[in-house]
């Protein structure tokens, strides 16, 4: 009987309620944002739509639900999420409060998009469902490679390195860097110097050197001939003109003897010159 009693109670709460809404239709939410000219329902349609989408959101985060009806309320979120895109540029045109800029995001941000296909989101279990999830996992796209042209432009002095020295602190410790290098060097034909005077050799000659009186009165110019060219000095015995002209006579006369003289002759002239010791 009480069961039959509670039955009676609600089938007279739902008569009840249709007879209040008898004279009363249910307003719908226009079709297009652009019908509704009054700001305070265009407020109510958005309430409404974000309503629908928190229950939506709530809904397909049950993997249990099966493939299909996951996808499908994946579309109405997406297309809802739209619809209140269009309702909240309508309040803005009716001199409402700007919500792209002021609302908040965090029915947008359950969402997950693919790389390069923007504007469709993922919620829920639908971000794990097959094709979806390789999609995220799927790797950026490298950045593509530079033309030879868009390489060039960033190339000038300075990537050769002819501006260097113009910051002022590498030409002195190029400088630095030197004089460290020939101390070093110095020293150490000091200690091969000293090592070789210790084993008793004999310091090798410099051939390059110039003597003092070798050298110029004005202490280090280049000496320059009567006819303006440069006088070199000679590290070798250069004999002197007269000596060449004696030589070649004294070769002159052999090659006349050799010629016209008979054998007999040069044995005679040759004991003479031994003799006399020439």
């Amino acid at each position: 009987m009480a069961r039959n009693a509670e039955k009676a109670m609600t089938a007279l709460a739902r008569f009840r309620q249709a007879q209040l809404e008898e004279g009363k239709a249910k307003e719908r939410r226009p079709f297009l944002a652009s019908e509704c000219d009054e700001l305070p329902k265009a407020e109510k349609w958005r309430r409404q739509i974000i309503g629908e989408i928190s229950k939506k959101v709530a809904q397909i985060q049950n993997a249990g639900l099966g493939e299909f009806r996951i996808r499908d309320l994946n579309d109405e979120i997406n297309k809802l999420l739209k619809e209140k895109g269009h309702w909240e540029y309508r309040i803005k045109e009716l001199g409402g409060p700007d919500y792209a800029k002021i609302g908040l995001k965090m029915l947008d941000h359950e969402g997950k998009e693919v790389p390069g296909n923007r504007g469709y989101k993922y919620f829920g279990a639908a971000k794990d469902l097959p094709g979806v999830r390789e999609l995220f996992e799927k790797e950026a796209l490298p950045p593509p490679r530079k033309a030879r042209a868009e390489l060039m432009r960033d190339i000038d002095a300075e990537y050769y390195g002819y501006r260097d020295e113009d910051d002022g602190i590498l030409e002195p410790l190029e400088q630095e860097h030197e004089k460290k290098v020939i101390a070093e060097a110095v020293e150490k034909w000091k200690m091969e110097r000293e090592a070789q005077l210790a084993r008793g050799e004999e310091e090798e000659e410099n051939i390059y050197a110039v003597h003092e009186e070798e050298s110029d009165e004005e202490g280090g110019k280049q000496r320059e001939g009567e006819d303006g060219q440069q006088k070199f000095i000679a590290h070798v015995p250069v004999p002197t003109q007269q000596e060449i002209e004696e030589v070649l006579v004294q070769r002159k006369k052999m090659e006349l003897l050799q010629k016209y003289a008979s054998d007999t002759l040069l044995a005679q002239s040759e004991e003479a010159k031994t003799l006399l010791g020439l």
